[in-house]
């Protein structure tokens, strides 16, 4: 039986320092994560300053509590993965500064992985632990704050040595979903990040309430647009001076620390509710109408789906049914592997450290780092 090769990753794109030890590419013997969440809260989005010292604060405490948790020794593991980008470059640096060091000081290999590869790759890593991997060719659609991307994604080699090539669809124009999500919170007075508050309130409202069109875009029919909807939802707050009174009363709320989505759900009415619910609809309808129509025109088995996004209740819920009214399987990542990790960062260096594909002491981070 072949070795199952350790492959200890580390991630740091943005505002969480994760590690994880992932055996064979798929088994996660550990995953830990920092999250800054509460430190970028006040601010309505991720600073990068604060958010490359907390990486530098974190990073060396993770990634021991990521070896200890695999109940390993720092030199059991046999190679270092890390991200190389895309993502804020101050944040880059520190894993990828921390990694060329770590793998030097333990002579390991070093491996260098983008970061929407990982996303691919925590598709893979749930759907194993499940046992049934995602048939390819496939359409991925990585969606988060910082990205909404369409991939075809296809096979190279055998399964022991699968690589995964990429080619790219589609992408949004602006806004990524992730951060409309996050603007239109801001707007509302919901709190950050915007995402998961959005997705509890809109259980409450009617989201067939307000009509946003859809996106008019030239070119590529398979890219996205999100601003007009974001600009759409902000003229009818400005337009409404109902709006404003409970607006004023939530930002309270937050001031006082009551942040649930009982509390300010207590302190929105029907219309707003309504609002966010059709806001939800909208950028769904969206995300999941594209991302079908190019698997259908590229005859995909499969449709994967990931990104803090991907945890989104009535996306995962609207892309299974529409998925499987055209006999297309769509599969997710759990909650925890949607959000950056780097149990998707080792997965997803694994096939390039059995390669031999390995990163020198000149890796540097690259924050516009394409994936095709």
């Amino acid at each position: 039986m072949a070795k199952e090769h350790l492959i200890l990753g580390i991630e740091s794109s943005c505002d969480e320092t994760a590690a994880s030890v992932v055996a064979g590419g798929r088994r996660i013997l550990s995953s830990v994560v920092a999250s800054q969440t509460e430190i970028h809260r006040k601010y309505g989005g991720v600073v990068p300053e604060l958010a490359s010292r907390e990486h530098l604060r974190q990073v060396v405490p993770v990634v021991r509590e990521a070896v200890e948790q695999a109940h390993l020794k720092m030199d059991d593991v046999d190679g270092i993965a890390v991200t190389q980008g895309p993502g804020l470059v101050g944040a880059l640096l520190v894993g990828v500064t921390y990694g060329k060091v770590l793998a030097l000081a333990l002579g390991k290999p070093l491996v260098a992985v983008n970061h929407l590869e990982g996303h691919v790759h925590a598709v893979f890593l749930e759907a194993h632990a499940s046992g049934r991997d995602p048939q390819l060719p496939a359409v991925c659609l990585i969606v988060s704050g910082g990205h909404t991307i369409l991939y075809d994604v296809k096979s190279e080699g055998a399964n022991g040595s699968r690589r995964l090539s990429y080619s790219r669809i589609g992408g949004t124009r602006d806004d990524a979903a992730g951060e409309a999500y996050d603007k239109v919170a801001r707007m509302l007075a919901l709190g950050y990040p915007g995402g998961p508050i959005i997705d509890k309130l809109a259980a409450h409202g009617d989201s067939r309430a307000v009509r946003f069109s859809d996106p008019r875009i030239s070119g590529n029919r398979y890219d996205f647009s999100f601003s007009g909807i974001k600009t759409a939802v902000l003229y009818m707050l400005k337009r409404d001076p109902k709006f404003q009174a409970e607006i004023e009363q939530r930002q309270g709320a937050l001031a006082r620390g009551e942040r649930s989505a009982d509390a300010l759900r207590a302190l929105t009415t029907q219309p707003t509710l309504d609002l966010i619910a059709s806001f939800q609809r909208a950028v769904v309808e969206n995300l999941v109408s594209r991302t079908l129509a190019a698997a259908h025109e590229r005859n995909a088995r499969s449709v994967l789906v990931s990104g803090g996004v991907a945890a989104n209740s009535e996306l995962r819920k609207t892309f299974e049914a529409e998925a499987a009214d055209r006999g297309i399987e769509a599969f997710f990542p759990s909650r925890a592997l949607s959000t950056d990790n780097a149990a998707m960062i080792a997965a997803a260096g694994y096939s390039r450290f059995v390669a031999g594909e390995f990163a020198d002491a000149t890796l540097n981070a690259e924050a516009n780092l394409p994936l095709a």
